[in-house]
């Protein structure tokens, strides 16, 4: 019912297909490091036929984030999915013979014309989206999405966290990775307060959010697209009861001061938050429901 294959150098699709084709009652898959296994046969017949629940992908050269829309069907009975590929992948990507979805026709999106209404849990690391290809399509359509964590995506913007929000109002956490690009001569992190402002609107169960921001210069606080005034519109509008900040230039003793109207909070960690001092720490003591604070700084 369940198979991992963790850095297998010798074993291919051919024998991945083998084992789908006979294990019927296979519903958990787990690849890591396998350069050998592509996308060829064995993903389309599992989308077809399978009954997998759960499928993560790591650090596999062969397997694209646009080569899994060949899962097709199977996409309505996956509860978890996790795809991650390895560091700094991103940018060979954007100029490599992956950069683009070959099966992506503007005038027949039928490739994207699938369901994936049973997905509560959706992982995506290290991958560049471009504007109508593979994944990327997922923000939108994961209604009964609950977790969701982004590490180091690039290509997303506004309208991606805007779909997803309008689509997953049963999302209970977020994490966000982010770190600055490139936007219209710019350069800031994906995601601006119109993200967070519609989190707070469409998501009433959020409970989790978790925003680290890598690569930031404090001297530099628009290269982080979030404001206090946004993430405070998501405090206060949602049930948050665990709010994880790291490398947040942006908050500082106003914010420490406005989580006292954060009436679930009972979790705070705090790591590489150097704009809060000694007076925003004394409002800890009168946070209503604050039972867990963590204070950390990254050697640097």
């Amino acid at each position: 019912m369940s198979l991992r294959l963790n850095s297998v150098r010798k074993i291919t699709s051919n024998g991945l297909l083998s084992v789908v084709v006979g294990c019927k009652n296979l519903s958990a898959l787990h690849l890591t490091d396998c350069d050998k296994i592509d996308s060829e046969g064995w993903l389309e017949y599992l989308g077809l036929n399978g009954s997998l629940e759960e499928l993560a992908v790591n650090n596999c050269e062969g397997i694209s984030h646009h080569d899994l829309l060949k899962f097709g069907p199977g996409w309505m009975k996956l509860q978890k999915f996790m795809f991650e590929m390895k560091d700094g992948f991103w940018d060979a990507f954007s100029q490599g013979r992956k950069g683009f979805d070959p099966s992506y026709d503007a005038h027949n999106p039928s490739t994207y014309d699938f369901c994936c209404e049973s997905l509560k849990d959706l992982r995506l690391a290290h991958i560049t989206f471009g504007p109508e290809i593979g994944l990327r399509v997922l923000l939108g359509k994961c209604k009964a999405l609950e977790r969701l964590w982004l590490e180091y995506v690039n290509g997303l913007n506004d309208n991606d966290m805007i779909a997803l929000s309008r689509s997953c109002s049963n999302l209970r956490s977020i994490s966000l990775c982010l770190t600055p690009q490139f936007y219209d001569y710019s350069c800031r992190t994906s995601f601006t307060d119109d993200s967070l402002k519609a989190l707070a609107l469409s998501c009433p169960m959020l409970q989790a959010v978790e925003l680290t921001f890598y690569d930031c210069d404090p001297c530099w606080p628009s290269e982080i697209g979030f404001t206090l005034e946004g993430l405070l519109v998501v405090i206060q509008s949602c049930p948050v009861s665990v709010l994880v900040l790291n490398g947040a230039n942006f908050f500082n003793d106003e914010g420490m001061e406005a989580i006292l109207s954060a009436p679930f909070l009972e979790t705070l960690e705090l790591v590489d938050c150097v704009a809060i001092t000694d007076a925003g720490m004394r409002f800890v003591a009168y946070t209503p429901c604050l039972t867990n604070l963590t204070l950390g700084c990254v050697t640097k």
